[in-house]
């Protein structure tokens, strides 16, 4: 018997609940895991509060994320003892995911946890963290220097935002962060933000071409502060967008894009192939700082999980949510 958070759905509506399950229950896979740790990401609030109709298959256990080891594998990469982690994948809305004691999965889905990490840290970076590595993958190979000029990061004092400063500061770039939390402005600089820049200034309906002023955008928040950043990028800048927090409308015209040469990338964490898997997290274990870990992230239990995603998503949350699936 393994402990699991399990979403149901009947005829009264959505049901979230701690649940024992019997290993039987896992679902097809080639890989079995003992999970050590998972996180709670955005999606993950979304499925646990009901928020948005994210879980398409009934009964599911939530989340995203996992790190743990392998026990099983009928699959010719994976053998008992090798430590994965997982992202994305669909895990957690059509499979079974990682907060739960136990793990089911296609061993195709999996990479190696990087020797500089333990499984908390990795989670402590979990799909934010590893999505701020292909954003900042993105710009590099594009050809975006520290030469070039700034980097402005939107939704900064989340995770995807708050790993993308401290990569971006350890690439040499210097680093503008938009944030709606005055208060985290010491966070945000203990990161590697040079520039702390009210989220109002960003949020508005702005005009289509602005005063160039950055060399390369991550952006985590769409609709009008995505705009804004697009209108504000300099001549053949670039922009990786990546998330949707203010909206997934996008309200710009293409005149930067074709005056100034701006382009737009579009970073999916879910179903990047392997090879860009790997190398995001080869940047994580080479640039991203241990130590910078622990001020991302808090640790919480299994049990506190489904409190803890209704508080993350009503705002109330800074960094990244680590949970002990075994406490």
């Amino acid at each position: 018997m393994f402990s699991a958070i399990v979403i149901d759905k009947n005829d009264d509506g959505q049901t979230v609940t701690l649940q024992q399950l019997d290993e039987s229950q896992l679902p097809e896979g080639d890989v079995t895991i003992d999970v050590a740790y998972s996180t709670l990401n955005y999606k993950d609030g979304l499925a646990i509060t009901g928020s948005s109709p994210v879980v398409r298959k009934f009964p599911m256990v939530p989340g995203i994320d996992l790190a743990g080891t392998v026990t099983e594998s009928s699959h010719p990469e994976w053998k008992a003892g090798d430590v994965v982690v997982l992202n994305g994948w669909g895990v957690g809305e059509v499979h079974w995911g990682g907060l739960a004691q136990k793990a089911r999965l296609n061993g195709d889905w999996l990479v190696p946890l990087p020797s500089a990490f333990t499984p908390k840290q990795a989670m402590a970076i979990g799909t934010a963290g590893y999505t701020a590595a292909l954003c900042v993958d993105a710009l590099v190979d594009w050809g975006i220097t520290p030469d070039n000029g700034e980097i402005l990061v939107t939704g900064a004092t989340g995770g995807v935002g708050s790993v993308a400063i401290a990569l971006l500061k350890k690439a040499g770039f210097s680093v503008a962060a938009v944030t709606g939390k005055p208060s985290e402005a010491d966070y945000l600089t203990g990161l590697g933000a040079d520039k702390i820049i009210d989220r109002a200034e960003m949020s508005e309906k702005g005009k289509p071409m602005q005063k160039e002023l950055w060399a390369g955008v991550v952006d985590t928040v769409g609709s009008f502060t995505l705009a804004n950043a697009i209108a504000q990028t300099k001549y053949c800048g670039a922009v990786a967008a990546c998330g949707l927090a203010q909206g997934a409308d996008l309200p710009a015209t293409v005149m930067p894009f074709i005056l100034r040469g701006v382009s737009l990338l579009g970073i999916d964490s879910v179903m990047a192939p392997k090879a860009p898997r790997l190398k995001a997290w080869d940047r994580l274990a080479r640039d991203l700082d241990p130590a910078a870990l622990e001020t991302i992230g808090q640790e919480i239990g299994l049990s506190d999980a489904i409190d803890a995603a209704k508080k993350f998503m009503s705002g109330e949350v800074r960094g990244r949510y680590i949970v002990d699936v075994n406490r």
